[in-house]
């Protein structure tokens, strides 16, 4: 019987480099993505996947800022447009996939599961947001979007302007994740909890709400394969291995590493947060709580059984 896997895509599944963004970009990069999937269904294993949706939902953002002050349309909350890039996303994923396994001879169901994620209203987080949405601004341009939409906004390091900056708050709950569980150990391909999920809180009568802000998608992955029991859990990114001292000359590749010495090298600062530092987080979450090994590479790897950083269940 094969293993459940769960594979969270990065950005550049769909997005690379200096690329717009056009139709045609999208669905290639999806198509060259799930190419690079097909050694898990041939080995037998479930799959789920989730993705990232970061320059997708900036594009959002922007479509509807234009919309509002050009056309008069109404601006949509973000929670909304991360459900918009979770049809749009998961939509091209299908269909590059079912393009994949046809080519294949391979006959499976795909399904995206557009994913609600509960997080705590009294998270720090909404407190003190940090997380970069968006395109960049002008000072007199960020002044006045904080004016009308009181909208917070940080100064990029680099000089590149203003972005807005929303909260990341950490996953709850995940909604529907026993459907997704009975959907994959079915044998059906499922895409969900797309972008880290939308967030919402749930009111004191039960209700639900959704909230501007911005889960991260390692984190909401792990949040979900622990969920479904998954066997093991793929982060899959543009590098082909995590790197001790990253960029510099000393620079050292990891390949079979315990989750104990991890969680010693994540503490001596050798993972940026940016970058690497949420993506060995998720995967020692997964761990902690009762998960097995996590693989961290780059898609084109996955055709090799000995690829990329593995973090070993102690």
């Amino acid at each position: 019987m094969g293993k459940l896997i769960m594979a969270a895509f990065g950005g550049n599944a769909l997005l690379r480099g200096d690329q717009k963004g056009y139709y045609d970009e999208q669905i290639q990069n999806a198509t060259d993505t799930c190419e690079n999937l097909i050694p898990i269904i041939e080995r037998g294993h479930n799959l789920v996947i989730t993705h990232g949706n970061g320059p997708q939902v900036g594009n959002v953002l922007l479509q509807n800022e234009a919309g509002e002050s050009k056309y008069g349309i109404p601006a949509l909350p973000m929670h909304v447009c991360v459900a918009e890039t979770q049809g749009h996303i998961g939509y091209l994923i299908e269909q590059a996939f079912k393009n994949v396994l046809l080519k294949h001879g391979i006959e499976k169901n795909i399904i995206s599961v557009v994913t609600q994620v509960i997080v705590d209203k009294n998270d720090p987080a909404f407190a003190n947001p940090t997380k970069p949405v968006g395109p960049y601004y002008s000072k007199e341009e960020a002044d006045i979007l904080q004016q009308k939409f009181n909208w917070s906004f940080k100064a990029d390091p680099r000089g590149r302007g203003f972005r807005r900056v929303v909260p990341s708050p950490k996953p709850i709950e995940i909604l529907n994740w026993p459907i997704i569980e009975q959907l994959a150990k079915a044998g059906n391909i499922v895409i969900a909890a797309g972008g880290g999920g939308i967030p919402i809180i749930k009111n004191n009568d039960g209700t639900l709400m959704g909230v501007d802000a911005v889960i991260d998608k390692d984190l909401a992955a792990a949040t979900l394969a622990v969920k479904i029991n998954a066997d093991e859990f793929f982060i899959l990114t543009d590098i082909s291995n995590a790197y001790l001292n990253f960029n510099k000359p000393d620079q050292v590749k990891l390949n079979k590493v315990s989750a104990k010495e991890m969680k010693k090298y994540l503490e001596e600062g050798h993972f940026a947060d940016g970058s690497m530092g949420p993506k060995i987080k998720a995967g020692l979450y997964f761990i902690d709580n009762g998960g097995n090994d996590v693989l961290i590479t780059d898609a084109n790897n996955l055709k090799n059984p000995d690829a990329g950083t593995v973090i070993l269940k102690d």
